[in-house]
């Protein structure tokens, strides 16, 4: 079993990250935690409010930095406290507000390899959404195999990459369709995965693993 973010790290692998990028993560990581308590009490019925939620945010950033061993510079602590109010209140007015992150499915190819794949959010219907709060669009390398990922974890369904640029003031959004993958798209995708799951996958007794499962053979889907 391998999750889809080795599989993309190993195919994009990225330098050792510095503090500036440490602080950026953990700036992302409590934005993350943030919308997810922001999406739980919308679709509860409550009414959260900015403040409550911006002060959800800085605790869950507090704790991501003190992870990291990383601090933000006291020049720059008015900015980051802007952009998360901004950042907060864009996914607000958003078509992504109140929606829920599916439950995890399991690619599993030839019997063999297990790759799980959760994107951010769906509609429980028809589309699924993976949300960058950078400006992606035109998607890179990296974003593109990732959501191909997740396309085949949830075969019919739209893919919908959306963007709120935490790096704009105001927060810009920015969505954009992906077509499905093609069958070369698929192949390939399926067989890094097979590799590297393979390589650094994690054994697993699969009577014991949770799917729901979308089976493949290494060339695509299974008949």
């Amino acid at each position: 079993m391998v999750p889809t973010h080795e599989i993309v790290r190993r195919a994009y692998p990225r330098p050792e990250p510095g503090d500036r990028e440490r602080i950026a993560m953990a700036i992302g990581k409590a934005l993350d935690a943030a919308i997810a308590q922001f999406g739980h009490e919308l679709r509860q019925g409550r009414r959260p409010t900015q403040a409550g939620i911006a002060r959800e945010a800085h605790a869950a950033l507090d704790e991501a930095l003190a992870e990291a061993a990383s601090e933000i510079p006291a020049g720059e602590q008015a900015s980051v406290e802007r952009s998360i109010q901004e950042f907060l209140r864009a996914y607000r007015q958003s078509e992504l507000a109140g929606l829920a992150r599916p439950r995890t499915r399991v690619l599993l190819i030839a019997g063999e390899v297990g790759v799980y794949a959760q994107p951010d959010f769906w509609d429980g219907r028809r589309r699924f959404f993976e949300m960058k709060s950078y400006r992606a669009i035109p998607p890179p390398p990296d974003v593109a195999l990732q959501i191909r990922f997740f396309q085949l974890a949830f075969p019919g369904f739209e893919a919908t990459l959306f963007c709120l640029d935490r790096h704009t003031s105001p927060v810009q959004a920015s969505s954009l369709v992906l077509p499905p993958p093609t069958a070369t798209e698929t192949r390939d995708a399926l067989r890094l995965a097979f590799e590297v799951g393979r390589e650094l996958g994690q054994d697993k007794v699969l009577e014991y693993v949770e799917g729901p499962f979308v089976r493949y053979d290494l060339d695509g889907p299974r008949g």
